[in-house]
């Protein structure tokens, strides 16, 4: 057992102890684990092979918390309306009865459109072709009256949501409004120049699967060079375009300082949302069974909540996990910004190692209270 970097402040120590267990019972273990408390780091903890404190690999979902700050600042400087139909800032979505779908709602996976006859080619995920198929389909339901995880197709709405109402990207305003102020090592979009700290994510193969409906989870057309979508952040062309709904690319301080500066501040700093955005944003919008997985799932404005199957945190955390089991959120109720990103796919559903350490930060912040 080897931690590659480790650092706890006076009171987490339980924490270093729980990861340090999961590295001795799981010689193959490799992962980070970071926390914020009050703006200060707290735990930044790195360990396992191939697995060093600068490491980034894809974190898949957690994409979707990281963009959906975009959106929060968008929100909060009153471009976009949480209340108003999407056909408002997109009139061409406004078809098949789509037109009364308030902006909450799509941001919700209650839009009905969890993918598109067909499917979607991996090439064109984030461009306005995608866009503009995603406008012009029926939803499989009645929009706004249920729910169903939107995998890949909520980015789709947040990206040109963004281009609608800013004129800009989502990736750019990310990067130049939120990544670059605040030091966060997550990259919507890795540079060519940050490849030779990617390492690829290690999963288990399952070659025989069949195609998944090009309506479900995956999204993705025959055509797609990809047989499942664990393979996403591990293709360079992915990462680089940095799709909003799973190719983010980071670190789990990365993640853990994100949602820390949003909420918090760190070094000294203002959060770069307010209160009242936070609250707008981390309300919840749907609890209940998800028409796409099956499951009990719960959404705020894109962000997960808490509920008892993934029982990361207080009823005021908010934040998202990804396919991996990497998981990001902020903790409002205990000052925390949080972060976990494993080198190889785990199971995330509870008793995930993520859910263990975001319980052992949430316990040592409680201490020092």
């Amino acid at each position: 057992m080897q931690i590659s970097h480790g650092a706890v402040a006076a009171g987490f120590e339980n924490v270093l102890d729980l990861f340090e267990s999961f590295l001795a019972e799981d010689p193959a273990y490799s992962a980070q684990v970071s926390a914020y408390h009050g703006g200060v780091q707290v735990v930044g903890l790195a360990g396992g092979p191939d697995m060093a404190a600068d490491t980034v690999t894809g974190a898949y979902s957690c994409s979707k918390g990281v963009a959906a700050m975009v959106i929060a600042l968008l929100v909060q400087e009153n471009v976009l309306d949480l209340d108003r139909p999407v056909a408002f800032y997109w009139p061409e979505f406004g078809v098949h009865g789509k037109d009364r779908l308030l902006v909450r709602e799509a941001l919700s996976h209650q839009a009905g459109l969890p993918g598109i006859e067909g499917g979607f080619g991996l090439s064109e995920i984030t461009t306005a072709a995608a866009a503009a198929r995603l406008a012009s389909a029926r939803p499989l339901w009645q929009p706004g009256r249920q729910f169903g995880y939107h995998a890949l197709t909520i980015g789709i709405l947040m990206e040109e949501l963004c281009r609608r109402t800013s004129g800009e990207s989502l990736q750019d305003l990310y990067n130049r409004r939120i990544r670059i102020p605040n030091g966060v090592d997550f990259f919507l979009g890795l540079p060519e120049e940050e490849e030779h700290r990617y390492r690829d994510v290690l999963y288990a193969t399952e070659p025989d699967q069949p195609w998944l409906d090009p309506l479900s989870l995956d999204g993705l057309n025959s055509n797609s060079p990809v047989s499942t979508i664990m393979e996403l952040p591990n293709i360079r062309a992915v990462r680089a375009a940095g799709m909003s709904a799973a190719g983010g690319v980071g670190s789990a301080d990365g993640l853990a300082r994100l949602y820390a500066a949003a909420t918090t501040g760190v070094d000294g700093a203002e959060p770069f949302l307010g209160e009242d955005t936070v609250t707008r944003m981390s309300a919840e919008q749907v609890w209940g069974l998800d028409r796409s997985s099956g499951l009990d799932n719960a959404f705020a404005v894109v962000f997960m909540k808490p509920h008892p199957s993934r029982n990361f945190g207080s009823h005021r955390a908010f934040g998202h996990e990804g396919a991996n089991a990497a998981l990001g959120f902020a903790d409002p109720a205990y000052a925390l910004g949080f972060g976990y990103v494993p080198r190889r796919a785990e199971d995330g559903r509870t008793p995930g190692r993520a859910h263990r350490l975001a319980a052992a930060v949430r316990r040592s912040a409680a201490a020092l209270a």
